[in-house]
C-alpha cells in the first residue's frame, strides 16, 4: 500500500508506565541550560523514563560519554526484559499536540524510508534535509544508535500537502479510531493525544500520498532531527554494503521512526534560531563584523536584511546589503564561523528570545537576534538551492519540540 511513498506503518512500541514521567523533550534542546535537565531528572526520579535512554546534548562535553552510551543501551535492554512496552503492529499514530499560544499541531508517527532520504547538497531525493548537515556531528549519534536495541524519535518531517490535505480527513474521524494515549507533558510542554489509524484511514493516507507524489519531486523535508536521521542513514549504508540488494528492504536499519507534520498546519510555526556567542569581547566582535561586511550600516534600513545584537552594556543592529537570495542567518553564520576560527569563542543556538536576552547579560557574551524565515519559502528554496544554512529556523519554541514517547525495535 505504501510502496515508494517515503513513509510506511511501523511496529510501534508504547510504554506501560506513567507517561508524564516517561516522556521528555528532544535531546538537542536547552543545550546551554543545565538547570532544565536537572529539573527533569528530579521529576523523573526512579520511574521508567525515556530520559534514561537518551543523551542530552547539554552533557556532550562530559568525559564519561562512552560510559553514558553503554548505560543507555543497558537500560534499553532492561526495559525490554521487564516487558515495559506493548506493540502496535503495522501502525501509524495520529497525534494532536498542544503548543504555545493554545494552538494544536497535528502529526503522524510512522517510519520513514532511508532509501528515499538524502542530505547531500544537490540531492533530488523524495526526502531531503532542510539544513546543511555537519558531517562531524554524525559519528557521535552513530555511536548511540549502533548496538542499541531501540530507537526513540525526536525528528519532525515536513510534508508539502498544499495540493491535497492529508490531515483533515484523519482529524475529522479521530473519534472513530482507537485512542492510545492522552496526557500533559512535563515542563510546560502542553498536552498530547494519540489515536491509531484504522484500515480506512491508512488506505486514504496512502491514496493521498500517491497523489501528492505526482505533484512534486520533493514530498518530505526534514525539519527537526536531521543529524539523527543522517546517522541512521550512515548505519543503513554500512548494512547495505554487507547485505545482498534483494534483502535491503528487510533491514531494520532501512527505516527510522519520525513524526510527519504538514507544512501548512496552523500549529506549525517557523521561528528564527538566534545565536549566543560566548568567550568573546563583544565590542571587538561587532567591530570586526563591520569590517567583514563593508556594506553593513548601523540600524535597520531598507534594501538589506537586519541583524540585531545585544550584550551586557548595550544593543543595536546592522543592516547588510547582500544578493537577493541571501539570508540573514547565512550572512551572520559565515562571519561567526570565520571569527571563531581565528579568535576563539563558542556559539550556542537559541530558539527563545527571552533566553537570548537573559544570556546576553553574561560577561564576554553577545547575542544575535535573527529575523523570521517564512514557511512558504522553505520548499522552493530547498528545491532551487539545496539545504538552508544550519540552524535557520525552528518548528516552534523549545518547549514545543517533540517529546520522546514512542519507540521501535532496530536490532535483529
Amino acid at each position: 500500500m505504501f510502496e515508494h511513498l517515503g513513509i510506511a506503518p511501523a511496529d510501534i512500541l508504547l510504554p506501560n508506565c506513567n507517561l508524564a514521567k516517561w516522556s521528555v523533550i528532544a535531546c538537542d534542546q536547552y543545550t546551554a541550560q543545565a538547570d532544565y535537565w536537572r529539573r527533569v531528572d528530579r521529576i523523573v526520579g526512579d520511574a521508567p523514563s525515556s530520559l534514561r535512554l537518551i543523551l542530552p546534548e547539554a552533557h556532550l562535553q562530559e568525559e564519561d560519554i562512552e560510559q553514558d552510551i553503554q548505560k543507555i543501551h543497558e537500560t534499553m535492554e532492561a526495559y525490554l526484559d521487564q516487558e515495559l512496552f506493548y506493540t502496535c503492529r503495522d501502525a501509524v499514530i495520529y497525534v494532536e499536540r498542544e503548543v504555545s499560544g493554545g494552538r494544536k499541531r497535528r502529526g503522524l508517527v510512522c517510519k520513514i524510508d532511508l532509501e528515499e532520504y538524502d542530505y547531500r547538497s544537490g540531492s533530488r531525493a523524495l526526502v531531503r534535509a532542510t539544513e546543511k548537515t555537519v558531517l562531524e556531528r554524525i559519528p557521535p549519534r552513530m555511536k548511540i544508535r549502533q548496538g542499541a536495541p531501540l530507537e526513540l524519535p525526536h525528528g519532525m518531517v515536513l510534508l508539502d500537502d498544499t495540493a491535497r490535505s492529508v490531515f483533515a480527513p484523519i482529524a475529522e474521524r479521530k473519534d472513530d479510531m482507537e485512542k492510545l494515549y492522552g496526557f500533559t507533558l512535563m515542563e510546560g510542554g502542553g498536552r498530547i493525544d494519540g489515536w491509531r489509524l484504522d484500515d480506512a484511514a491508512l488506505a486514504r493516507l496512502a491514496q493521498d500520498l500517491r497523489y501528492l507524489r505526482t505533484c512534486t519531486e520533493l514530498l518530505f523535508a526534514v525539519g527537526d532531527g536531521n543529524h539523527s536521521l543522517a546517522a541512521a542513514k550512515a548505519i543503513y549504508e554500512q548494512d547495505k554494503a554487507r547485505t545482498p540488494a534483494g534483502e535491503w528492504e528487510k533491514l531494520p536499519s532501512r527505516w527510522a521512526l519520525v513524526e510527519v507534520v504538514s507544512l501548512n498546519d496552523p500549529g506549525v510555526t517557523f521561528l528564527p534560531i538566534h545565536r549566543i556567542v560566548f568567550g568573546v569581547d563583544p565590542m571587538e566582535l561587532l567591530e570586526e563584523f563591520g569590517a567583514y561586511y563593508p556594506s553593513a550600516l548601523p540600524g535597520e534600513t531598507a534594501g538589506g536584511h537586519a541583524i540585531r545584537w545585544r550584550y551586557r552594556e548595550g544593543s543595536g543592529s546592522f543592516t547588510v546589503t547582500t544578493p537577493q537570495w541571501a539570508l540573514a542567518v547565512e550572512t551572520l553564520q559565515v562571519f561567526l564561523d570565520d571569527y571563531i576560527k581565528r579568535r576563539g569563542g563558542s556559539v550556542d543556538y537559541i530558539h527563545d528570545l527571552s533566553a537570548v536576552e537573559e544570556m546576553s547579560r553574561q560577561t564576554r557574551t553577545v547575542g544575535f537576534i535573527l529575523p523570521e524565515f517564512r514557511r512558504e519559502s522553505l520548499f522552493p528554496y530547498v528545491k532551487a538551492r539545496g539545504a538552508l544554512p544550519r540552524k535557520t529556523f525552528s518548528i516552534g519554541r523549545s518547549r514545543d519540540k517533540r517529546y520522546y514517547l514512542e519507540a521501535r525495535a532496530i536490532k535483529e
